[in-house]
């Protein structure tokens, strides 16, 4: 299983609350809801260059959350190569 990494994230109350409903109506916690959006804004990014799928269900603006997701990978990223 591959190692996971720790990441401080600093995120508005108006996107941490969005998120831990998402997160609940989704059965996960807060850092599973996360790593699972993320996981799919970046798996839809590679294969189609959109940040949202089409079928983008949620009360949760689709394209802010995977902007700001996508914003976080990107600084993380930058960061493990320096």
């Amino acid at each position: 299983m591959e190692k996971k990494k720790q990441v401080p994230l600093r995120l508005s109350e108006t996107l941490y609350n969005d998120l831990a409903r998402w997160a609940q109506d989704d059965f996960r916690s807060i850092n599973g809801q996360i790593e699972f959006l993320l996981s799919e804004c970046v798996k839809q990014r590679k294969k189609s260059g959109r940040y949202t799928p089409e079928e983008f269900n949620s009360s949760v603006d689709g394209d802010i959350v995977c902007d700001e997701l996508l914003d976080l990978v990107e600084s993380i990223r930058k960061k493990s190569i320096d």
